[in-house]
């Protein structure tokens, strides 16, 4: 028990800090649709593929090299465009530009969002969030196993009692185990995104046997005679039923042009169907539909919209609002009283009583 103790201080007080990071900026995510405040942010949507089709037209002709563009959702009601040089524009959803950006750091949401999944550090970045979720799951479980022996000195405060160690400890100890269940979703969903194979072979008795989508390899690319409302409404044609949430342009010559929609029974925002077209012709050349997939693959859909409070309505953001302000208050209280609460300590017992006491 005492070499748990000692792993668990050591690694949190040296992670401590990322740990706070990640949960503040993802807790300013889950609210991303309230604060953003551009005019049309709140417009109702409306799903009109032709409407869609014209605003694909515009980012074309505001941006060079249009890469994708988000459509409006309920959680905010303007599109998105990211380009290949890394500038975007938010247009209404009358293809009217709302605002336009050369760089991420100019957008807030933009900027959050490549704090919490890649710390700034591209890839790397994203393995070290996913290390960090897998300690996080290392620390919830042996802080539970640590605060057990202490149940009965249970006390839930918002802030310790007194800023000394001990009472920090204690405090850590009390608002982790509250936590907990809460920390452990998150640790597990956020981990399981950003290793893929682990995930994988841990659900892979729940998987089956599919057919990859063949996709030609000469399709001919987009340019300026392309009819983009044509093009849209053909690719609502294969899902009628479905919202369409995002047009993605071909990443290598050859490659279609790809649309995602969601589906009712899916819970990714952004949706998991996909529509392969020929943006000469407007022709449909494939369709993956998730509704054909297995149960793993309905597992692994279920993970963003989870982590990021994209299900459940105003009661799970508020949850996942206590977990990452709580992340943020154990990782940085858990660095303080390593690192600083106990030299403050030994430099005042270092004092003469006198001294100590004009101090």
């Amino acid at each position: 028990m005492r070499l748990l103790s000692l792993l668990h201080r050591w690694t949190g007080a040296i992670t401590g800090l990322l740990l706070a990071v990640i949960g503040l900026s993802g807790t300013a995510l889950v609210w991303e649709g309230y604060w953003i405040g551009l005019p049309g942010a709140g417009d109702p949507v409306i799903a009109d593929p032709a409407a869609l089709g014209r605003v694909v037209e515009t980012a074309r002709a505001t941006g060079p090299d249009l890469s994708y563009i988000t459509f409006a959702s309920e959680e905010i009601g303007l599109h998105q465009a990211i380009y290949h040089d890394g500038s975007g524009a938010y247009f209404s959803q009358d293809a009217v530009l709302v605002e336009r950006w050369e760089s991420f750091w100019e957008r807030p949401e933009l900027w959050l969002f490549d704090l919490h999944h890649y710390l700034f550090l591209g890839e790397a970045g994203k393995t070290i969030t996913g290390i960090l979720g897998l300690l996080l799951l290392a620390f919830t479980i042996s802080g539970l196993i640590l605060w057990w022996r202490t149940r009965k000195t249970f006390r839930l405060r918002l802030f310790p009692a007194r800023w000394t160690a001990s009472a920090v400890v204690r405090h850590h100890r009390d608002l982790g185990a509250v936590a907990s269940p809460l920390l452990l979703l998150v640790a597990v969903t956020g981990s399981a995104m950003v290793f893929p194979a682990v995930t994988d072979a841990v659900l892979s008795p729940l998987a089956k046997d599919r057919s990859a989508i063949a996709l030609p390899a000469n399709s001919p690319a987009p340019t300026a005679q392309t009819d983009w409302p044509v093009l849209m409404t053909r690719a609502q044609s294969a899902f009628p039923q479905a919202y369409p949430r995002r047009l993605m342009m071909p990443r290598e010559a050859g490659a279609p042009v790809a649309v995602r929609f969601r589906q009712d029974f899916e819970w990714t925002p952004n949706g998991r169907s996909y529509i392969y077209l020929d943006p000469f012709r407007a022709l449909v050349l494939a369709v993956d539909d998730p509704a054909e997939g297995s149960a793993a693959d309905a597992v692994r859909e279920k993970l963003y919209p989870i982590h990021a409070g994209k299900v459940g309505g105003l009661a799970w953001q508020m949850a996942l609002t206590f977990a990452g302000l709580a992340l943020v208050m154990l990782g940085t209280l858990a660095m303080w009283s390593f690192w600083f609460a106990g030299s403050t300590k030994r430099a005042v017992g270092k004092l003469r009583p006198r001294d100590a006491l004009r101090a």
